[in-house]
Formats: structure tokens, C-alpha cells, sequence
């Protein structure tokens, strides 16, 4: 029962009222917390307060203690739950498919897949002496907040949509410094992207770094530059990558970046990736352009993806076999040659059955390490378990057919590269860079003559 109003409330009221006008007066005090929302403020509850009934004193009590107990019950409910944070997505070893299937949930947007893989090279490239990084894009966050902004606005993922790329230093990257391992490039940003590059970003792709390389892809044991020293393999530091894009294999295969970009010469692709459990295609001369890439033997040179699947590799592929370039002449011999369709196409799990695989033992069994031997058989036996026909190859006089294959003319071959990069490049000759880069040495050696 709510007990009645008495002539000690009236005095308190008027108490309460005297109380406020000290406080600022009666009309534009602040109002209070509870009462505030019903009766304007404290000097309206003492203007209806003062001056009633006691049975309209009763029903206000009344009313107020309902009001009370309301708000109350309001403030004790168990907050409003907050919609759930976003599902971390793992990127290590995510593929093509894996990522852009994370988009599409909203278990991730491409700003957090980006930041995820820079976390990741923050962590370990240099934290364990791995070394496969020269240069991180500053970048690359804003190219994703606008692919980002992209999938909002359009529902649709591009073919590589938000694929964070690890590019070899000798490709062209538009405003990031490219210097194909040498210090004679040191700081050389191009204003134009290489043709493979642009391919990529066209198709959503996000360079994320350049990676180490053997310094202008001469080595393809080893990856060690001027620019950045050496860089080891992530499987086991005191093993090498084998080169000479080693870089981007070692960041690929320790989940810096989803896949990458190598070159190939002579082995410098598969070489590195068979080091590293990935998948590296070369390609057929004159299928994707060589512009825009430092070269090492025109005659040989192409580039080509490095990845963790045949399948991601073949994504790569599809989007930068396009058809003749103008820039590259040597790709005119590709013209109708690239399937309708593209290669994905032929991505099938029973592929190997019937295939006819050559097998050429001049070359592995050249003084092989046994467990290297061993596993090599087992690759073999696994081909004609999948249903490969295995063919044993010789090829007659081998070592003469074989010879001539080194860089012979890479003076004339850099010289062109270096004179094509324009007024702002370091060094325009292939003699002007070994003297740049080759300064500290030059100066010893005056010194010691002196």
C-alpha cells in the first residue's frame, strides 16, 4: 500500500523547490536525471507537488514510484548485444579461392586480409633472418580500402580480387622502388608498371612487396643481393631457396603473400619452387611479355607465377596470357594460340591419366644427394599412379646441343632495359651502374693506391 502524503512532505517539497532556485532557478536549471523526461525538471515536480491535494498528491506519488520501478527494470536489463565481430580468417597457406571465398562470407574484408599478411612479414621476415622482403608497398592498405569499397558498391569480385602479390625485384612497379637486387637501382622508383604487372592489377590483384632475388638474376643455386644480402628457406634457415627468384619463393611458401611473381632464365622459377613445396610455371616463350622486366638473356628470359597449387598458379596464368603485346615482340608468336576459354579450364583431377611424361636422367642422376634420388622415384612412381605413361628419355649428344645457354649478351640486353627507363633512372648503362653500385669498393681501392 503506498502510504499517504502528509504536511511533512508539503514542507519537504518546498524544501526541495527553495533548494533548486539556490542552484539556478526555477526556470532553466539543469534537469534531473530521473524526473527530467516526465515533468521537465525538478521545478516542474515541486510546482505540481506544492500546492495539491492530498488525494492528488497520493495519485502523483503513486504514478512516480510506477515510473521509478520502470526505469529501474530498464537499467538493471543485461546490455543490448553488439553484432559479432568479424571471423578472423587465417592466411596461412589460403589460396586463390580460399581468399576470395573469405570475401564473399564477410568472414574478412581485403583491408584486414592486407593487414594480415603485412602482420606476417612484420613477424618473420626479418625477426627470423628469413631476408625474402626489400620493399613493402605503403600502398597497398589504400588499394584495398578501394577494392573494398569496389565489392560494396558492386556485388562482383574481380578474376584476382584483393590477391595480395609478392613480386620479384625486377619487375617495373609504378611509384615502388624496383632494382633487380643491385645497389646501382637503390632508391629508383619506374613511373610505369611492367605488362604482367598491370595485368595483375587490372585483374584486382594488390603488389604487397618486392622480394629478394639473386642480384640480376645471375645465380640460380642461390639468392643473394647487393640491395638486400641473402635470403634463406623458410623450411629450413640454414638451407638456401635455391635462385634466383628464391625471394619470392621463401615469402610464398611462408605465407607473406598469397602468390608471386618470378623469372626464369634458365631454372630460376622451378628451381626455387621445387625448394620450397610450391608450384612454378615457365612458360612457352612469347606466351606473356617480357616489357617492363629487368633482363638477364632476352633469348631465354620470360616470367612467370609462383604459387601454392596448380590451380592458383593457372589463375595467375589465365589473367596474363592475354595475346600480343607490342612492347615485346617475341609475343606476336602467341597469336591464336591461347585457348578460347583459358587454361583453367583443363584443371582436372584425372588429368595425368594418359599424359606421356619424359623423364631425362642425363640430368638427375648427375651425382644426386640420396634422399634428393629418392624422392625424385617416388615423384616418378606417383606420375604412373595417377595414370601418367612415363617415357625414359636420352637425348644424343647432349652436352653439345645443351652448351651456349649463359647471358652472353647481357651488356647489350641490360643496356637496352637501362636506357628505356628514362631521365630519372640512376644509372642509363650497364658500365655507369657497376660504378655506382660499386663506389665504396672504387674508393678502397684509390686509398689504398694512394
Amino acid at each position: 500500500m503506498v502510504p499517504p502524503i502528509t504536511k511533512k512532505d508539503n514542507i519537504a517539497c518546498l524544501r526541495v523547490r527553495n533548494a533548486w532556485r539556490l542552484r539556478g532557478g526555477a526556470g532553466g536549471g539543469r534537469k534531473t536525471i530521473i524526473f527530467g523526461k516526465v515533468l521537465g525538471g525538478l521545478p516542474g515536480l515541486t510546482r505540481y507537488c506544492c500546492g495539491m491535494s492530498l488525494t492528488q498528491k497520493n495519485s502523483l506519488y503513486l504514478f512516480l514510484l510506477l515510473c521509478a520501478a520502470l526505469l529501474g527494470a530498464s537499467c538493471n536489463q543485461a546490455p543490448r548485444k553488439q553484432p559479432p565481430a568479424r571471423p578472423h580468417f587465417e592466411v596461412t597457406e589460403a589460396s586463390v579461392a580460399d581468399v576470395q571465398q573469405a570475401l564473399k562470407r564477410g568472414d574478412c574484408n581485403c583491408e584486414q586480409l592486407v593487414q594480415a599478411y603485412q602482420a606476417r612479414i612484420a613477424a618473420y621476415d626479418q625477426p627470423t633472418r628469413l631476408n625474402a622482403i626489400i620493399v613493402t608497398n605503403p600502398q597497398a592498405l589504400a588499394t584495398a580500402r578501394l577494392l573494398d569499397a569496389e565489392y560494396r558498391r558492386t556485388g562482383k569480385l574481380r578474376p584476382l580480387h584483393c590477391i595480395p602479390l609478392i613480386i620479384k625485384d625486377n619487375y617495373n612497379t609504378a611509384g615502388l622502388q624496383t632494382t633487380a637486387g643491385s645497389l646501382a637501382l637503390k632508391g629508383f622508383a619506374p613511373t610505369e608498371d611492367a605488362t604482367l604487372v598491370k595485368k595483375l592489377k587490372a585483374a584486382g590483384a594488390i603488389v604487397l612487396a618486392k622480394s629478394n632475388m639473386a642480384e640480376w638474376a645471375f645465380s640460380p643455386m642461390v639468392t643473394i643481393s647487393s640491395i638486400a644480402g641473402e635470403t634463406r628457406n623458410p623450411y629450413n634457415l640454414a638451407h638456401v631457396p635455391a635462385g634466383s627468384s628464391g625471394g619470392t619463393a621463401a615469402a610464398v611458401a611462408a605465407s607473406f603473400g598469397t602468390a608471386g611473381l618470378g623469372t626464369d632464365t634458365g631454372n630460376s622459377i622451378r628451381g626455387p619452387s621445387s625448394h620450397n613445396a610450391l608450384v612454378g610455371f615457365r612458360p612457352t616463350l612469347g606466351l606473356l611479355s617480357r616489357a617492363g622486366i629487368a633482363p638477364l638473356y632476352l633469348r631465354n628470359d620470360t616470367g612467370g607465377p609462383m604459387a601454392r597449387s596448380v590451380a592458383d598458379a593457372t589463375r595467375l596464368l589465365d589473367v596474363m596470357a592475354t595475346g600480343p603485346d607490342p612492347a615485346d615482340p617475341l609475343t606476336a608468336y602467341c597469336a591464336g594460340k591461347i585457348p578460347a576459354g583459358g587454361y583453367q579450364q583443363f584443371l582436372k583431377k584425372d588429368g595425368l591419366k594418359g599424359a606421356r611424361i619424359g623423364v631425362l636422367r642425363t640430368l638427375s642422376e648427375r651425382h644426386p644427394d640420396p634422399q634428393v634420388k629418392a624422392l625424385f622415384e617416388q615423384a616418378v612412381a606417383d606420375l604412373r599412379k595417377a595414370g601418367a605413361v612415363v617415357v625414359e628419355v636420352e637425348i644424343p649428344n647432349f652436352a653439345q646441343v645443351s652448351s651456349g645457354q649463359w647471358a652472353s649478351v647481357f651488356k647489350h640486353d641490360i643496356n637496352q632495359y637501362l636506357a628505356a627507363l628514362g631521365p630519372k633512372a640512376p644509372c642509363t648503362t650497364s658500365t655507369r651502374c657497376w660504378l655506382r653500385a660499386n663506389t665504396r669498393l672504387i674508393s678502397k681501392i684509390i686509398c689504398k693506391m694512394s
